[in-house]
């Protein structure tokens, strides 16, 4: 019998082989997909640690910018009150300089006379020379610190300037508040309702604001009126203080602090006081909220209409002293329409400033 003879091809596998086969590729195909996953994943995520190092170093790069922005207006600054002081040291050593080579000059004979003379003007050009360091080195600074709230400063076109300056403050009953039904319901309260006041209080801020502002080298003085003018310090009135003696100008706001408005607002007797101080001052601020309601004559009524207020205030102008800026700081109230366009023309007519301030000034 003869053999049969097989012929070899490839469909001849069997079934198991071929799903071998697949089962491999398949597990090959994922193997390679997970890689090239995992690879991009790595790679977004060191790009994003990249960016964000990249802008904490910009960040910080920034700041540093700024500080030595900063850094730099200071040094400027610095720079320049440096130059200054040096400038005026210099005038003055050239001047001890030419002063010492007289003394080396004068003969024998006129010797101790001269020197004690040079030695005199010696003395008193250290002492100028000193003053001027230390006024160089005060140039900026306020008299006294005061900070507002939120230590707001705000442009107020007040000439803060001269050598005697005069604060009058209105301390009458009106300045409790700006409505007559609440003066007189204020009126009757107790001393710490009428000192804590929003209106007494600004005024009492006002004061403590230009004290702070006064020129170190100028002279001072603060009067309260109502019916009355009084100095806020004991035993000054009619004398000017100086704005130097620091505990002394302390010790007056102090004083306001315990301060009670009451009374009528007497403008005549007020501005007959400003014309007795001598020397007189060059420069009045005038913290009021209207019109005088008293004038030399006793008042003929309880009440006052706002014809005679400006009679009563025409009266008093012709007891102040001319030629002294008068700068009006206007708190208005109630009652009082004429107020404003009055004292604005005051302080055209000396050359002074006017303002109203805001609740929350200064």
């Amino acid at each position: 019998m003869a053999k049969l003879r097989r012929n070899f091809s490839p469909f001849n596998l069997s079934f198991l082989d071929i799903m071998s086969c697949g089962f491999g590729a398949v597990v090959l195909l994922f193997l390679i997909m997970k890689h090239s996953a995992d690879a991009n994943r790595s790679d977004t995520r060191d790009r994003t640690d990249l960016s964000s190092e990249v802008s904490l170093l910009e960040e910080e790069i920034l700041e540093g910018e700024q500080g030595l922005a900063k850094l730099r207006n200071s040094l400027t600054e610095l720079d320049e009150r440096l130059a200054i002081a040096q400038g005026l040291a210099s005038r003055v050593s050239e001047t001890i300089k030419d002063t010492t080579g007289a003394i080396e000059e004068v003969s024998e004979g006129e010797a101790s006379s001269k020197v004690e003379q040079l030695k005199d003007a010696l003395k008193q050009l250290d002492q100028e020379r000193q003053k001027l360091e230390a006024d160089s080195k005060a140039t900026g600074k306020d008299t006294r610190s005061f900070t507002g709230e939120g230590n707001r400063e705000y442009l107020t076109g007040l000439k803060l300037g001269g050598q005697r300056i005069l604060v009058l403050l209105d301390a009458s009953a009106s300045m409790l508040d700006k409505t007559i039904v609440n003066i007189i319901r204020r009126r009757n309260m107790s001393d710490e309702h009428k000192r804590s006041a929003g209106k007494w209080q600004q005024a009492v801020k006002t004061v403590d604001w230009l004290s702070a502002k006064l020129p170190l080298g100028s002279q001072y003085q603060i009067y309260t009126f109502n019916t009355t003018t009084q100095a806020l310090l004991d035993n000054t009135k009619g004398q000017w203080l100086n704005v130097s003696d620091r505990e002394q100008l302390n010790q007056g706001i102090k004083q306001l602090q315990e301060l009670l408005p009451d009374g009528g607002t007497n403008m005549e007797q007020l501005f007959a006081e400003v014309g007795r101080l001598r020397p007189l001052p060059d420069n009045i601020y005038l913290i009021t909220d209207g019109l005088p309601t008293q004038g030399a004559r006793p008042p003929r009524a309880t009440t006052i209409s706002g014809r005679d207020r400006v009679e009563l205030f025409e009266d008093a102008l012709k007891k102040l002293p001319a030629g002294i800026p008068i700068n009006v700081i206007l708190s208005p109230m109630e009652g009082d329409p004429m107020a404003a366009s009055a004292f604005w023309k005051l302080a055209i007519v000396t050359e002074g400033s006017f303002m109203s301030p805001t609740e929350d000034w200064p």
